[in-house]
């Protein structure tokens, strides 16, 4: 696995780096924005690991450049600003994760493995289809028609399978926040609520199923 390091602390960059090699990654390091984006536009990386605020251009603004140019590599932002709105800010940006600093390396990598792993686990090929809807979850990938796609992010795509795979039933905010982030995750709502809303903009998008919120309880699936 092959992960790039955008953070301007050198010494915690550093180890970062040196932990990457301890868990068999092959890491590349950028001190500034421009550096990061760089290398970000220019290398296959499995996983990206972004600090928020960075020298030249934030991470904020990395990871928007890369949503909009099609690069979907999974990223985890890293922040010192706790608040609601800043890990929304990020999300929304185009994030696929977030770890406030300091944390424990531990978390960090469990965090890393969570964002790459999942579709790696899936059987090439296997498309799971919901009426006129077929996604495929190794590619990450919504059609309803083959010339007209969209590419989900690792959360999207997690959510997206749950919601499918118990089509017809409810699936509750927790049993969807467990599912897609692990039990002993600290996880707030608004996360899932952000989730949530892009993956019904990219169903729209191909006219897929609408994503039905029952009020108290939690979500499911229409019938297409």
């Amino acid at each position: 696995m092959r992960i790039l390091i955008v953070e301007d602390e050198v010494k915690l960059a550093e180890a970062l780096v040196r932990l990457a090699s301890e868990e068999n990654f092959q890491a590349d390091m950028a001190t500034d924005g421009e550096d990061g984006l760089q290398l970000a536009t220019t290398v296959p990386y499995d996983a990206i690991i972004l600090d928020r605020m960075l020298p030249g251009m934030s991470g904020t603004q990395i990871v928007q450049t890369l949503r909009s140019r099609g690069i979907t590599t999974p990223v985890l932002m890293l922040t010192a600003r706790d608040s609601i709105s800043d890990r929304v800010e990020g999300l929304n940006a185009g994030a696929d994760d977030y770890l406030i600093k300091p944390f424990a390396t531990e978390e960090l990598i469990a965090r890393i493995r969570a964002l790459v792993r999942r579709p790696g686990d899936f059987v090439p090929d296997q498309v799971i289809r919901h009426g006129t809807l077929q996604f495929d979850p190794q590619r990450r990938t919504i059609w309803t028609e083959p010339d007209r796609e969209e590419i989900l992010s690792p959360k999207e795509s997690q959510i997206l399978e749950m919601l499918i795979r118990h089509a017809g039933q409810v699936l509750t905010r927790q049993q969807l926040m467990d599912s897609v982030w692990g039990y002993e995750a600290d996880v707030l709502e608004g996360v899932l609520d952000t989730y949530v809303h892009h993956l019904r903009r990219r169903l729209g998008a191909v006219n897929g199923p609408a994503i039905q919120t029952l009020r108290g309880v939690g979500y499911t699936l229409s019938k297409i």
